[in-house]
């Protein structure tokens, strides 16, 4: 064997070993659909937000979809560098109509619970598979999760607090309640 034919060799060794297991990839694919539609998830919020008068709102939900977009190419790049194929899907349209600000982060939390559960799902797949590069990957998800459940949570309690005829004064101070993304005290 001559020392090209060795060196496609080892290649195509070290290749195998950094490619992304087949289930784990099409779980983390599955997570860019999900990370999309989030993205306009909240986008589709701000607008009904805006268009009812609450420009606070909006503001905090148009921040919160740049973050799911960023949340989004997390994934693409990751699956990408790790030697896997990112698939950048179609995404369903979300719902257009609210009928209260609480309602809306009702549904706001509905969801991050339901990305919460995404999330630990592929850090299960990622530890039976034992691919650990994955699953370190994750762990910023993870206390990402954490954070924008309690968030959400504290918004939702604001709301309750102020009820829904007092509104004025919550729309205005919303984006002080913002976390950072990647965690941190709130912004003013």
């Amino acid at each position: 064997m001559n020392i090209q034919s060795e060196n496609n060799v080892i290649t195509s060794k070290i290749k195998l070993k950094i490619m992304l297991k087949k289930k784990v990839e099409d779980i983390c694919n599955r997570q860019i659909e999900r990370e999309g539609y989030s993205s306009n998830l909240y986008l589709a919020m701000a607008s009904w937000a805006e268009t009812n008068g609450f420009s606070g709102v909006a503001g905090w939900l148009y921040a919160q979809a740049d973050e799911e977009r960023i949340h989004f190419l997390k994934f693409i790049k990751y699956i990408n560098e790790r030697g896997g194929k990112a698939v950048i899907p179609a995404l369903k349209q979300p719902g257009t109509e609210y009928k209260s600000v609480e309602e809306l982060f009702r549904e706001v939390l509905k969801h991050e619970e339901f990305i919460t559960a995404s999330i630990n799902e592929i850090v299960g797949l990622s530890l039976e598979e034992k691919d650990f590069n994955t699953h370190n990957f994750l762990q910023w998800f993870v206390m990402e999760q954490v954070e924008e459940e309690a968030s959400v949570r504290n918004i939702l309690d604001k709301v309750k607090l102020v009820g829904k005829n007092n509104m004025y004064q919550f729309d205005r101070d919303i984006l002080t309640l913002r976390t950072p993304a990647g965690g941190g005290t709130a912004t003013a």
